[in-house]
């Protein structure tokens, strides 16, 4: 029996695959050993989860790494490589991938350790698609842009980072992410520091968190302090508690992936 796609989110320190079984969504996070690396995570996890021996016709590995987005009139394929490794030092060991989002008129390039790639291409061959692990994300909250006259702030937590982001004229008019401890002070400062770049309104416009919010209601109590309207999103009302928004650990851009793609 083939099922039709396999999703496996890779991150720095994570490793999970899930899959549609039945309408319902199938979700294993996989344990990392830190002593050895993320491709060979994978090849373990390979002879041992059960979700892995199935067949797929289609295997989209969600990536979170260094971004790099180029505007899509200024792409040039032949460039990007270099472009990349110029952005972002010490990426000698990772093969560079490009992702084209055209809702958003952008190109987002990132990158993949190539022994990871190769262990991937070797189990699923042409069947292999490389995504942003949250482009999911960010086209979610475009769309919810356009509810209401005023200005947003998006800023989307997940594996120990912080994407800020916000859109303008069918693109993104920012965009950056940044390391973030459970200390809620560091993100509030990055938040903040957009927030007066880009010129927003302290009373009138708003700032959309969500995610995986260290300190959460303090970093909300703070951020009231210096912005009005601050927003927190909650999946499970968000999306009428959809079964997918009640899977433990399922990290947020993932359950959007599922229902929005």
């Amino acid at each position: 029996m083939s099922y039709q796609r396999l999703i496996i989110r890779v991150t720095h320190n994570s490793l999970s695959f899930s899959t549609l079984v039945g309408g319902q969504v199938e979700y294993e996070r996989y344990p990392l050993k830190n002593s050895i690396s993320i491709a060979a995570n994978m090849r373990e996890a390979l002879q041992t989860v059960n979700m892995l021996q199935r067949q797929y016709e289609r295997v989209v590995v969600l990536v979170d790494s260094p971004m790099m987005m180029i505007p899509t009139e200024m792409f040039n394929e032949d460039e990007v490589e270099m472009l990349y490794r110029y952005t972002f030092t010490g990426q000698n060991q990772m093969a560079v991938f490009h992702s084209v989002v055209p809702e958003l008129n952008v190109v987002a390039v990132f990158s993949l350790s190539k022994d990871l790639r190769t262990v991937l291409t070797d189990r699923f061959e042409q069947s292999l698609r490389m995504e942003p692990a949250t482009s999911a994300i960010w086209l979610h909250m475009y769309q919810k842009s356009f509810t209401g006259p005023r200005q947003k702030l998006y800023g989307y937590f997940h594996d120990r980072s912080l994407e800020v982001f916000a859109f303008a004229q069918g693109r993104f008019k920012f965009y950056n992410s940044y390391a973030v401890s459970s200390n809620p002070n560091d993100a509030l400062f990055y938040l903040l520091s957009v927030w007066k770049q880009l010129g927003m309104a302290p009373s009138e416009d708003e700032m959309h968190l969500s995610g995986d919010i260290p300190g959460r209601e303090q970093l909300t109590d703070e951020a009231r302090r210096f912005v009005k309207r601050v927003f927190i999103t909650n999946p499970s009302g968000e999306f009428n508690r959809a079964p997918v928004t009640q899977i433990e650990g399922m990290p947020y851009d993932l359950m959007v992936y599922y229902l929005k793609r």
